[in-house]
């Protein structure tokens, strides 16, 4: 793709403020002058790899999601576990279930001081190493301790791919069809979760099967972690270090457009320093050049970002989707699913339909945008939660109210907050400070996940089920709000100009 410079030309700093401080000035107009923008040539089998490898981390989350719910039943069997711990307490089934949540939040902390320094890269390399040395102690974990270092292990994995694969793959996909392939990474996730109840149910059956359930994941780090160590650095991380002078300029500037042309294909052989000089003309515009400051991310437009991304991911958790989730087997039970339909069929059922969902919004998001899927999506939720609440205080002896309820809760949460909130951390954030400001908001979504799980149980049993999912529902409305103010919508854009334009 070439750029017309006389339909796209950059302002100057003047009407932008102090960079250095985080300042925005008054001046309304944007730092790129809204024309015409052109659309970026690209080869799809290029494009293919840079989406494909780091997704497969996300896949590789999903898959311990499943399974783990099946590992827990092998290995609270007494004729099935194949192991002479397994009379486990309450807090040990617990400790396993949530100790890759644990390791999750570490990674994002590690992802926090890392990112920018190693690249997003290096970053799903090490993810892909934690996943396999985590897949691998856990499969053959002799005692319960080891189980859990295991578990822990993988989990700091989880952190890294859920900061790195978002980034890498906003950084080097076309604008065009960036929203797509971010939440294939979500599409990804629920493939590997379907994938994990499925493989799980098999092994369940099976002396130590909860042992095969580990073991069967261990090839995709493997090809995971060969695939990024064959894919190219991002150009935007590489221009950043440039402008930055982190090393010698015109090298970095040099491996920018080799990358750029690896990840378009030939299409841009001829274009390819074309456009990386636009996007570091772009970069340069916005302040990107100068050394981020821990603090600036609290101010400004770094904050803006800030509160668009933890906003989003917080709303993603409080509006009750690990606790709606977690009720989903009972509920279909009093519609009168057999008993000895078990919660592994019940959770395939499910996934089968976040999969289902997610596929919608992958062709739909860039066409329609972000803010109509979260309006519609969130819309839903409001709906479904209402009728939830409604089924346990008034209406419980009408099952069906509850399971219509609950399959449109699934998929409009994956029409909406499932794919769109990680798609919306990886746009927002300035290029010089993405790493951190994911890293946060990685943070808050493990972190909230992980406080809404635990107070789910004593909540319900001071207030009932009925009004904690009334609650969630006021809580939707408040995301609506959230949604329609601060909200932007970046469909189309590059991510210079979300930076110029929506921040």
């Amino acid at each position: 793709m070439v750029f017309d410079s006389e339909k796209q030309s950059i302002v100057s700093l003047g009407q932008v403020g102090d960079s250095s401080s985080g300042g925005i000035s008054s001046v309304k107009e944007p730092l790129i002058k809204e024309k015409h923008h052109s659309p970026e040539d690209y080869s799809v089998l290029a494009a293919i790899p840079s989406f494909l490898f780091p997704a497969l981390g996300a896949l590789l989350f999903g898959y311990e999601i499943g399974a783990t719910s099946c590992a827990i039943i092998s290995i609270k069997s007494p004729t099935l576990s194949g192991i002479s711990w397994y009379n486990l307490s309450p807090v040990d089934v617990g400790i396993i279930t949530s100790g890759s949540l644990y390791g999750a939040l570490i990674g994002s902390i590690v992802a926090f001081t890392i990112a920018d320094t190693i690249g997003r890269r290096k970053e799903l390399i090490l993810a892909a190493f934690c996943y396999l040395v985590g897949a691998i102690v856990t499969s053959l974990a002799p005692v319960f301790s080891v189980l859990i270092i295991g578990r822990l292990m993988y989990g700091i994995g989880i952190g890294l791919t859920m900061h790195a694969a978002p980034m890498y793959i906003a950084e080097t996909s076309p604008s065009q069809i960036r929203g797509r392939m971010i939440s294939l990474k979500e599409f990804s996730t629920v493939i590997g979760m379907v994938g994990g109840y499925g493989i799980g149910s098999l092994w369940v059956t099976v002396i130590s099967g909860w042992r095969y359930m580990y073991a069967t994941i261990i090839p995709v780090p493997v090809i995971m972690g060969i695939g990024m160590c064959c894919l190219p650095a991002s150009p935007r991380w590489l221009l950043l270090r440039s402008l930055q002078g982190k090393g010698n300029v015109e090298s970095l500037q040099q491996a920018a457009i080799r990358s750029l042309r690896r990840l378009r294909g030939s299409v841009v052989v001829d274009s390819a320093v074309e456009q990386v000089d636009e996007i570091l003309a772009e970069l340069s515009s916005v302040g990107e050049g100068k050394e981020a400051t821990l603090g600036e991310i609290f101010q400004g437009k770094c904050l803006k970002a800030l509160t668009i991304a933890g906003g989003l991911v917080l709303l993603q958790q409080i509006t009750g989707q690990p606790s709606v989730l977690y009720y989903a087997p009972s509920i279909l039970q009093t519609a009168g699913f057999s008993a000895a339909t078990d919660a592994t069929r019940i959770s395939i059922l499910l996934g089968l339909l976040k999969l289902v969902m997610t596929g919608v919004a992958v062709i739909v998001i860039d066409k329609l945008g972000r803010r109509p899927l979260l309006f519609g999506g969130v819309s839903g939720m409001v709906v479904s939660l209402f009728l939830l609440g409604s089924y346990y205080i008034f209406y419980n002896t009408v099952p069906a109210v509850a399971v219509v309820a609950l399959l449109l809760y699934v998929g409009c949460y994956q029409l909406s907050f499932g794919p769109i909130g990680w798609l919306m951390i990886s746009e927002i954030f300035p290029l010089k400070l993405r790493g951190r400001g994911i890293s946060i908001a990685v943070l808050v979504n493990f972190g909230t996940n992980a406080l809404v799980t635990f107070a789910f149980s004593p909540l319900k049993e001071l207030f009932g089920a009925g009004v904690l999912f009334f609650g969630f529902g006021v809580i939707c409305i408040v995301s609506l709000f959230f949604i329609y103010f601060i909200v932007p919508e970046t469909k189309g854009l590059t991510l210079e100009e979300i930076e110029a334009k929506c921040l």
